[in-house]
């Protein structure tokens, strides 16, 4: 036997099977190489040990290490040359090595080393939750537990590309063959097979990732403005007596309704404080006045924030612990305190509250305490989110923040119980990081950190509709964690109720059309009235084509532009606020309907375009009802809704260099682009966001 231990050089994908013995090896192996056409390494040990143990009854000893890793090495070699794009190898010289420091405590130094340097694609880790079976050259079954956990270790401390395959002989081969395909087509793409596991092991789906490589390299396709949604063109307007009477349905029918609250609120308030962290990071006081930073960055934001720092919730708390901090801070210069009072804020040995999410920051100012947007969201909870006395609110939050959450809560939740004589039920949920994004750098390169990892980013709040389409409810509200006020608890919640008494009426009347179109009640004249909500209150467009169907085609057709989930959207008059507003849009497909739509997702550079935005009248609070159940009581499935085509590519910085990050399409925008819609005109009192801390100062925020 020739004495080699040299890996012979290839581009075929090599792919090894690796764990204890008796752990479902060579099947797959065997499998996989029928599935793909190809060949496969057997275990060279196997028969060298079976012919041992036949002639003398000879178990394997240390000495027998080195003859099985020159004959493996051979065999691994010759069938290479045979191979069609994937050579599968039951065993290799690393598992050689495991055994030999295993049973015997010692491994030859060469073997050793050439079981580092053999290169493998990828290694299957086989997992011990499979039968153990009898031979002649098999151990005992006593100590599998140990055995693999040496395996995984050995992969872990030698970085090795690994994943672990586990479950039945169908279910191990579908999912290799699946990973296999995967690993193919990202390598084609310039991925290295440790870039591959990162993926895996992160969550995201191959295809995923090869869809974000190709939205990066042609760009996505901006949206089409028609015209935008005005008032009685789109924009349903009511009057206070309307609002009133639509809040009042919404009372009547709502012990019938599973009702929820949905607040998106896993962001940390870092643009909160943007101004004032870029303030500490360009500022020294031993060498400028703050009034002279000031007028050198002209950051009117931070004369804002000192002229009012007296007013901000926070104030007497920070004051208080730069006095002990700062025995002589009475004597300092007004310079110093304002300079000390923003480190302190910001500091993480102290408040820290560029780091905390927004949900636990203190917002508002009473009498006796001082308020979190999550206290103020309980208190709004109980007021329109309640049927039965029982309230639901649902929070999504990053996993890192959820015990400060829960802490939170904890000291607000009984008095708001108490005071409203109402039973809040509290759920959390994070956003899945299978919907991150790849980086990419300027030239579409991938992106990699101080380490060499890949670096990824959470896909946006589009990612969401997977929470909201886990919740099992009638009718959800949704509201963003920052849009609360301290005053007026009454006029919101009418507001909010009224939309929900409109989503109410809306799922009457198109339930009871796609009734009676299952019961076959639906006659040729009723058309003309179905299709007149359609396009008066559900604002839908009809095709040109559409009185040319027969009326078994019509029928068809209305039952599947009925047949989806619904959303009533309040929209504020547009007073200059960043962010989305309500347009009429149109698709590809040339079909035109009322979406809400982004400044990202328009082409700036497009003069018409760029009119028709700027003729925009209202703007998106992101104050939602939304109705997730079919006309049977069924929950859609959200994600088959959603515009695929529009999402946004986001310019970020990683380490100082800038690069591009996939976001999925947002929650209200393309994620719902394909819901039935109502938008209603709501004022000004219902949209109060923070988006700086300076809003805190806005008389919304402040006491009265």
């Amino acid at each position: 036997m020739e004495k080699n231990l040299r890996q012979q050089k290839t581009n075929i994908i090599k792919i090894a099977l690796f764990g204890p013995e008796s752990t479902g090896k060579t099947t797959l192996a065997k499998q996989l190489a029928d599935h793909y056409k190809t060949e496969w390494v057997p275990e060279f040990a196997r028969d060298y040990l079976q012919e041992r143990w036949e002639e003398n009854q000879h178990i394997c000893t240390v000495d027998d290490m080195m003859p099985i890793a020159y004959g493996q090495v051979l065999l691994e070699n010759e069938k290479l040359t045979e191979a069609n794009k994937y050579l599968f190898c039951d065993t290799n010289l690393m598992v050689t090595k495991v055994f030999s420091e295993v049973y015997y405590g010692f491994c030859d130094p060469l073997l050793n080393e050439a079981a580092l340097e053999h290169d493998y694609d990828l290694f299957f880790l086989t997992d011990i939750d499979v039968p153990w079976e009898k031979d002649d050259i098999r151990d005992t079954p006593e100590g599998r537990e140990t055995v693999f956990s040496v395996f995984k270790q050995t992969l872990i401390d030698n970085k090795k590309p690994f994943i672990t395959l586990s479950g039945n002989k169908e279910s191990r081969l579908a999912k290799a063959i699946m990973i296999i395909d995967a690993l193919g087509a990202l390598k084609e793409k310039g991925f290295s097979s440790q870039d591959f596991v990162e993926i895996y092991n992160h969550g995201i789906p191959f295809e995923n990732i090869l869809k974000q490589l190709d939205i990066f390299k042609n760009g996505i396709a901006k949206s089409s403005l028609i015209r935008p949604a005005t008032i009685n063109n789109g924009i349903l307007s009511l009057s206070e007596v309307d609002f009133k009477e639509k809040a009042s349905f919404f009372d009547k029918h709502k012990e019938e309704f599973k009702i929820k609250k949905f607040v998106p609120a896993s962001g940390a308030a870092t643009r909160m404080y943007k101004f004032l962290t870029a303030f500490l990071n360009d500022f020294d006081i031993e060498k400028e006045t703050i009034n002279a930073y000031i007028n050198r960055k002209k950051d009117k934001e931070l004369a804002i924030f000192i002229i009012g720092m007296d007013k901000f919730p926070f104030f007497d708390d920070v004051d208080k612990k730069l006095r002990e901090l700062y025995p002589d801070f009475e004597n300092l210069e007004r310079d110093y305190k304002n300079y000390y009072f923003i480190k302190l804020l910001l500091s993480p040995e102290h408040f820290n509250s560029a780091n905390k999410p927004k949900a636990v920051l203190p917002f508002h100012l009473y009498k006796t305490h001082i308020a979190t947007p999550i206290e103020e969201h309980l208190n709004e909870c109980v007021h329109y989110a309640t049927a039965k006395r029982i309230s639901n609110l649902h929070f999504t939050v990053s996993e890192i923040h959820q015990n400060l959450f829960e802490k939170t809560v904890d000291a607000v939740k009984n008095k708001v119980e108490e005071h409203s004589n109402v039973k809040i039920n509290i759920r959390y949920s994070y956003q899945n990081k299978g919907t991150d994004s790849i980086n990419v750098d300027v030239n579409n390169k991938l992106v990699r950190s101080s380490n060499g990892s890949l670096v990824f980013r959470p896909g946006g709040h589009g990612a969401l509709i997977e929470n909201l389409n886990n919740l099992d409810s009638d009718i959800i509200f949704i509201k963003n964690i920052d849009n609360v006020i301290q005053n007026h608890i009454d006029k919101i919640a009418l507001y909010k109720k009224a939309l929900g008494g409109i989503l109410i009426e809306v799922q009457q009347k198109v339930f009871g059309y796609l009734k009676a179109i299952e019961k076959n009640e639906v006659k040729e004249e009723d058309l003309k009235e179905i299709v007149d909500v359609l396009m008066q209150k559900l604002n839908i467009q009809m095709t040109k084509d559409f009185n040319k169907f027969t009326f078994e085609n019509k029928i068809t057709k209305i039952k599947e532009l009925l047949d989806r989930p619904i959303r009533v959207c309040g929209m504020v008059r547009n007073e200059g606020e960043p962010g989305g507003g309500p347009f009429w849009v149109m698709n590809d497909k040339g079909e035109v309907s009322l979406q809400i739509v982004e400044t990202s997702q328009v082409d700036l550079a497009n003069k018409k375009q760029l009119e028709v935005l700027e003729e925009a009248t209202h703007f998106n609070p992101v104050d939602l009802v939304c109705g997730i159940k079919n006309y049977k009581g069924e929950k859609f499935d959200l994600k088959k809704f959603v515009d695929e085509k529009s999402g946004f590519i986001v310019e970020k910085s990683v380490e100082g260099k800038a690069v591009k990050s996939y976001e999925l399409p947002g929650l209200w925008n393309g994620s719902m682009a394909n819901w039935l819609t109502v938008f209603v005109a709501v004022p000004l009192i219902t949209f109060n966001p923070v988006k700086t801390v300076n809003d805190l100062l806005k008389p919304a925020h402040q006491p009265q």
